[in-house]
């Protein structure tokens, strides 16, 4: 009896086991939408990469990382090569890919103008403006109404945070669409007077996990849960690890 009863433990112990988690690969978009800062290796300083090392610590699973080009990081989730990310809900990724339940981050697309240029409400007040748009991005769908002729709207795509409202001080557009972390941190460094900006839209971030992941829906759930007790905020910012 005893004998059953350490064997019965032992294998309890070697499934709850979280080193025998296989290890994954998180991938994540080399254009930063959370901030303009760079490492000490020059790549952007992903708050993300902050939260999934706790979340991996905790559930002893073992990772790497790796910063793609957003349609390539698309096809190593669905092709199942990479098996992690925190992204927006994405269709093209629902048929390959679990997402957690609750948002582990958030951030905000906006729309920064001069004071005298209207307010933008819906993407239909971009149509026959003139806009910066910041290269890499794909600015949460908004891509195929810019690019629809019927709309009329005049693009200047730049490589940088900087140049885009350096063309919007100059009066070079009418709208610089971008993230409010990166606008925020231009702006501080170089203020604009009188800008002002718009919400567009408002973009939680959840955990996805490759279906090809071994027993990936608990593993998602077991991340999740880990997730939801962190004190996320904190962790993002850098201010505890």
């Amino acid at each position: 009896m005893l004998r059953v009863l350490a064997t019965a433990f032992a294998l309890s112990w070697l499934a709850a086991a979280p080193a025998l988690a296989a290890e994954l690969e998180y991938v994540y978009p080399d254009q930063s939408v959370w901030t303009t800062r760079v490492d000490a290796k020059g790549e952007p300083d992903n708050p993300l990469l902050r939260l999934a090392n706790v979340m991996f610590t905790q559930a002893g699973i073992k990772w790497t990382a790796r910063g793609y080009p957003a349609s390539r990081m698309f096809e190593v989730l669905k092709s199942g090569t990479a098996q992690f990310s925190m992204l927006v809900r994405a269709p093209a990724l629902a048929e390959c890919c679990l997402y957690g339940k609750n948002p582990v981050a958030s951030t905000e697309l906006r729309a920064y103008r001069q004071a005298d240029s209207p307010a933008l409400v819906g993407k239909e007040g971009l149509a026959g403006k003139r806009v910066a748009l910041i290269r890499g991005y794909s600015y949460a769908g908004l891509k195929d109404f810019i690019a629809d002729p019927a709309n009329a709207v005049r693009t200047e795509e730049v490589t940088s945070h900087d140049s885009a409202f350096a063309l919007l001080a100059r009066d070079r557009v009418d709208y610089v669409l971008d993230y409010a972390g990166p606008a925020g941190e231009v702006l501080a460094e170089h203020p604009i007077s009188r800008v002002q900006s718009d919400l567009v839209s408002r973009l939680d971030v959840y955990l996805v996990l490759s279906k090809t992941y071994p027993d990936a829906d608990a593993v998602i759930a077991r991340l999740q849960a880990i997730a939801d007790r962190l004190d996320k905020e904190r962790i993002l910012a850098g201010t505890v690890r």
